[in-house]
């Protein structure tokens, strides 16, 4: 393991995290949590875990991605800010 790569992208996984909880438009929040799910699919993959990143892969950055976009886009807003 190269512990400068773990770093980096363990400093990514941080920054979307906290960039999904402050985001206020809900397409960012879901296109982030779908970026923070990928980061931890490449550092379950990097740890060894290659089942784990591959569920990750699949479930957290594809399918819920897939169903929170589409959740916002059949919502509409009530006011307009």
């Amino acid at each position: 393991m190269i512990p400068q790569l773990d770093i980096f992208i363990l400093a990514l996984v941080i920054v979307c995290a906290v960039g999904a909880i402050t985001v206020k438009d809900l397409l960012g929040c879901a296109i982030l949590f779908g970026a923070y799910s990928f980061m931890m699919c490449l550092l379950w993959a990097i740890m060894g875990s290659v089942d784990v990143a591959f569920t990750e892969a699949s479930v957290g950055a594809g399918v819920s991605t897939v169903f929170f976009v589409a959740a916002v886009f059949r919502t509409t807003r009530r006011t307009k800010d």
